[in-house]
């Protein structure tokens, strides 16, 4: 008996080859009907008989394109109408949305195939794609993701290209990046003054002028790159000189999985990340056959390692002598990335020597995500380009609540019915050029997003800009969340706990209730609220940002704050050159004189750091806690030092022992790795101290414990951590899909805004 039924398809359908696929499958199953793309995502009408629609199903859900992403499959009986065919039809514009916009992947082996085959027309073709790879958010201007709503509207499909996209048996079928040498994007060589370099192959010249030591900015997917040879130490150095960049660790690329092989010993698990459609960079320990320039990851173990994800990237490797390249996002230091041609001419002056453009439209940047692999587990550093903007499901409606995250590594987040929506990585808002840009995509994908703007939501900081961009957005409402109850309400909507859980949250900044600078935190409680039952002891910082940027006025400070006199000899010997300085910080914690107080694990690590030489003035976000933590062997169990818990208002830890002891071995000229592993082990020690006494005081509390904060991507901590609490009891729940650090604030804003709202309505 013929039957009918109506499918509507909800979930990243759109730009991954589906409404092919569905026409392949009504074709195998004998159906007629329709397939279209909607606002609300794939719609599908069927005719047949009940067998072969029920082995379609099955089919749709379990054999979906490897970029889609299926959230819901909704079937309803329909009429019969008696069509004869299958036919995919013209996208409906109308209604309210509810896609998932398509993410960015790297190019299919199918397509590298075709472009290096000389008998295929398009053999190295710079911009080959298909409906399983290629740009897709980057290139977008509006929804449905139709090509005349992209970057590609300004180049029309000669016949070849237009018969592929036409023909529902094709895997360009409806490829909305679809292009080839005749009617495609085209690359060109630029040089310092933005004059076009004539050349016959501009990427072969470009990987000439690499190979002779020059700095080329090349224009990818997301952004442009600031490239070089990673194997040329004088050209690493170069770069860093230009971009003003001295120690903070330089992305590589590398022309295949097996050069790779030649710097680190990726496990099964990182090979795969590697080779992913995603292609982020993962940060991977160095092998002994590491033999890059040091200046690449100067005094690191690790290096942060991506293969090629676009052909043009591909075709760059094509010569065997460069096999490695530096590949860092072309952006001046605290600018966001650069992405439009004649910015990038005018901002890189003085740093690129040359430019590898093109002339498809970036029209949303990307960074690249960064990631690791943490005690076996997926530990975002950065996610951006190949993740952004896939969306969360949720148990509640978080429609029309929008999130803005904090100061630093800064995103928004956006709800709508239970999806959360987070955006990309934007970086620190301290400049105009990062605010605009924060702007840009914020009111791209409100638009795109189509959600109501109900309740804002920001960070507690006053000094945040966050504080005054929610001004310029006429929300009904605008809440501020507590920094650390949204690192924890993060990581618990993620896992989707139920019930109370423990948040140990470690990070460097984030303001206090009490007006002093948290970051080492013991929380109970879920995403509704929160109680504070543990903190480190503060200590000041005189002077109070100066003291973050040049962590051995932290460490004085600490000394002088925590052990009086003795403290203050130990400072002056430690750095006896700046025996005024520490004279006049003595004057201003005494007299409380532009002082702050922080009790945070970032500082800590900063201290720590400077005490034992290994960073005393920093040059990046970070630095010094990185460098301290590098010294450390995970696999090791060292002996702590000696803390104090302390009961105030509430428990409190005092390190001022440690630090003692840390000074005096310093002073003794004790091995500084022996130091920073002893030091690792006393902060997991007095962790796990401090959590059997806030457990054994609530024996009725849930033995849920959850880790984040930016001071959890330490290896050491987390893996040593992790194991400790399991011994006693606990269930230790990681963040492994948004990042630990403030790139998670604006998620767990959501998931703190939603608990408050839906609690209010049960009232």
């Amino acid at each position: 008996m013929r039957t009918a039924v109506k499918i509507a398809v909800r979930g990243r359908v759109q730009g991954v080859g589906f409404r092919p696929f569905v026409f392949q499958l009504a074709e195998k199953y004998q159906l007629s009907g329709t397939v279209q793309n909607n606002m609300d995502g794939v719609k599908i009408y069927l005719e047949g008989e009940a067998g072969p629609i029920k082995a379609f199903l099955c089919a749709l859900k379990n054999n979906a394109p490897r970029l889609s992403k299926i959230n819901e499959i909704l079937v309803d009986e329909a009429v019969a109408q008696n069509i004869a065919n299958f036919t995919i039809i013209p996208s409906e514009r109308s209604g309210t949305s509810m896609l998932v916009i398509p993410i960015d992947s790297a190019v299919c082996e199918d397509c590298l195939d075709e472009m290096n085959d000389p008998n295929d027309f398009r053999y190295q073709y710079p911009f080959i794609n298909c409906t399983q790879c290629g740009p897709r958010y980057t290139i977008i201007d509006e929804l449905p993701y139709d090509r005349p709503y992209t970057s590609m509207k300004n180049f029309p499909m000669c016949e070849d290209c237009r018969r592929e996209y036409e023909d529902p048996t094709n895997r360009r079928h409806h490829a909305q990046p679809i292009a080839c040498p005749q009617c495609g994007p085209r690359v060109w060589l630029l040089d310092q003054r933005g004059k076009q370099v004539e050349v016959e192959n501009p990427l072969v010249e470009t990987a000439k002028f690499l190979k002779e030591g020059r700095i080329v900015a090349i224009k990818g997917i997301g952004g442009y790159h600031l490239c070089c040879d990673a194997s040329n130490g004088k050209a690493v150095a170069e770069l860093r000189r230009r971009k003003n960049r001295p120690l903070r660790p330089l992305a590589v690329m590398a022309s295949s999985l097996k050069a790779v092989e030649k710097l680190v010993k990726p496990n099964e698990a990182e090979r795969k990340l590697l080779q992913s459609p995603e292609s982020p960079i993962v940060v991977l320990k160095k092998s002994v056959q590491y033999q890059l320039a040091e200046s690449v990851a100067p005094r690191m173990n690790t290096i942060g390692v991506m293969l090629p994800y676009t052909p043009l990237h591909h075709l760059l490797f094509t010569d065997p002598e460069l096999p490695f390249l530096v590949m860092t996002s072309a952006n001046p230091s605290g600018m966001p990335i650069l992405y439009k041609d004649d910015e990038a001419i005018r901002y890189l002056e003085g740093i690129a020597d040359y430019y590898l453009v093109h002339n498809r439209e970036i029209l949303h940047p990307v960074d690249d995500s960064v990631v690791q692999f943490n005690d076996g587990k997926l530990d975002f550093l950065r996610r951006s380009r190949g993740y952004v903007p896939d969306p969360f499901s949720t148990t509640q409606d978080v429609t029309g609540i929008v999130s803005f995250g904090g100061q630093q590594k800064s995103t928004f987040t956006i709800g709508r019915n239970e999806q959360i929506f987070v955006g990309p990585h934007i970086g620190d808002l301290e400049n105009i050029e990062t605010i605009d840009h924060y702007k840009q995509e914020l009111n791209h994908l409100l638009k795109w997003i189509d959600t109501p703007k109900k309740l804002a939501v920001i960070d507690a900081h006053p000094g945040y800009h966050v504080q005054k961009l929610v001004q310029e957005y006429l929300f009904e409402e605008v809440s501020e969340v507590q920094h650390h109850h949204a690192h924890m309400a993060a990581c618990m909507e993620e896992h989707q706990l139920k019930g109370k859980a423990y948040g140990i949250i470690l990070d460097g900044t984030g303001y206090g209730l009490d007006g002093n600078i948290w970051g080492f935190e013991f929380l109970y409680g879920d995403a509704l609220s929160c109680q504070r039952l543990a903190h480190l002891h503060y200590t000041p910082l005189p002077g109070g940002e100066k003291c973050i940027r040049e962590p051995w006025r932290n460490a004085a400070a600490m000394l002088i704050s925590l052990l009086g006199e003795e403290g203050n000899i130990l400072a002056k010997t430690i750095f006896a050159d700046k025996k005024a300085e520490i004279d006049t910080f003595k004057k201003m914690i005494d007299r409380n004189i532009n002082t702050v107080y922080a009790g945070t694990c970032g500082r800590l690590f900063d201290a720590v750091s400077a005490l034992c030489g290994v960073t005393k003035i920093s040059s990046y976000d970070g630095e010094a806690a990185i460098q301290l933590a590098e010294l450390a062997d995970e696999d090791n169990i060292y002996e702590p030092y000696l803390f104090d818990l302390g009961e105030q208002d509430v428990l409190t830890i005092d390190f001022s022992k440690m630090l003692k002891e840390i000074a005096l071995e310093v002073i003794a000229e004790r091995e500084v790795s022996s130091i920073s592993g002893r030091f690792h082990e006393t902060v997991v020690r007095a962790t796990v101290e401090v959590m059997e006494r806030l457990h054994a005081s609530t024996s009725n509390a849930n033995n849920q414990v959850v880790l984040s904060g930016g001071s959890f991507h330490n290896r050491f901590l987390r893996k040593r951590l992790t194991a400790e609490l399991i011994k006693r009891g606990f269930t230790v729940f990681v963040p492994e899909k948004v990042p630990c650090n403030d790139g998670g604030l604006s998620f767990g804003q959501v998931a703190i805004a939603s608990a408050k709202r839906s609690a209010l309505q049960c009232v």
